[in-house]
């Protein structure tokens, strides 16, 4: 029995000793991205009607801007930008869902990004931008479901 368990104790070492010697796929990590400049404007007119508030309501359109800063000098995909937009009264505009979006692609320094968002029209403005933030991979971590077409 004590043999026995010098085996187990053996190979469960040797398993730990493997497994921190094989290199892991780096989109296992997520590298944060810090959001700053945030504002937003109107949609465009002809994005008017693109962006649902998932629901029969009516929904106004708004773009969000601002600037990604990726540190980590590697190149930035899929990184999703997490925050909390509130209407001239204080009240959410997304209840319990702090996900605002995707950034598709973040190269290292400074970028610009704009993320389209649908509010209920029944929601005054101005709209308050609160705790943003966002974080991404350095390869794909999802299938490509976006069609190339529609990424700037």
């Amino acid at each position: 029995m004590e043999r026995r368990s010098i085996i187990v104790s053996f190979l469960t070492g040797c398993l730990w000793l493997c497994l921190g010697l094989f290199p892991f796929s780096q989109a296992l990590a997520l590298t944060p991205i810090q959001l700053s400049d945030l504002s937003y404007e109107r949609c465009p007119a002809e994005m008017q009607g693109i962006v649902t508030s998932g629901s029969n309501e009516d929904a106004n359109c708004f773009m969000i801007k601002g600037k990604a800063t990726n540190t980590s000098g590697k190149y930035i995909v899929d990184a999703d930008v997490f925050g909390r937009i509130y209407d001239a009264n204080g009240s959410p505009t997304f209840e319990n869902r702090g996900r605002v979006g995707t950034i598709l692609e973040v190269p290292p320094g400074i970028s610009e990004f704009q993320i389209p968002v649908s509010v209920a029209a029944n929601q005054p403005e101005p709209l308050q931008l609160k705790k943003f933030k966002a974080s991404g991979f350095t390869s794909r971590v999802r299938p490509f479901y976006y069609d190339n077409e529609d990424v700037e």
